[in-house]
């Protein structure tokens, strides 16, 4: 049985993985098979091609993200995701969420928990 923060992480990154697709996004343009890669870089982990595709997939089809069609640095045209002012605007509100919501179980640093 997994403890109590395996569980807290599996809900704020696999069961999240919107939220980091669309972080990387804000920056610009991606291809999608370069995004699993680059999370693993930035946010130290990396989730199963498939499963990025899958919601990728999904944030397209609900809006959040399209593809735009640009050359490739080999010069052949490929589809590549980038974030819609949708998907800006729900990146904003994830945002706020998490920041109010540590705020309200923490409090600012000087509050933290002392060993």
């Amino acid at each position: 049985m997994a403890t109590p923060i395996e569980r807290l992480k599996r809900k704020l990154t696999i069961e999240n993985l919107w939220l980091y697709i669309l972080t990387l996004l804000k920056d610009g343009p991606k291809y999608p098979y370069e995004i699993p890669d680059l999370m693993e870089k930035r946010f130290g982990w990396k989730p199963a091609r498939v499963t990025g595709y899958i919601v990728m997939k999904r944030l397209e089809m609900d809006g959040y993200i399209r593809i735009v069609r640009r050359k490739s640095s080999q010069g052949r045209v490929r589809n590549y995701y980038e974030l819609t002012d949708k998907g800006r605007e729900a990146l904003r509100e994830a945002e706020d969420f998490l920041r109010g919501l540590v705020n309200s179980l923490f409090g600012s640093e000087e509050e933290s928990v002392e060993s």
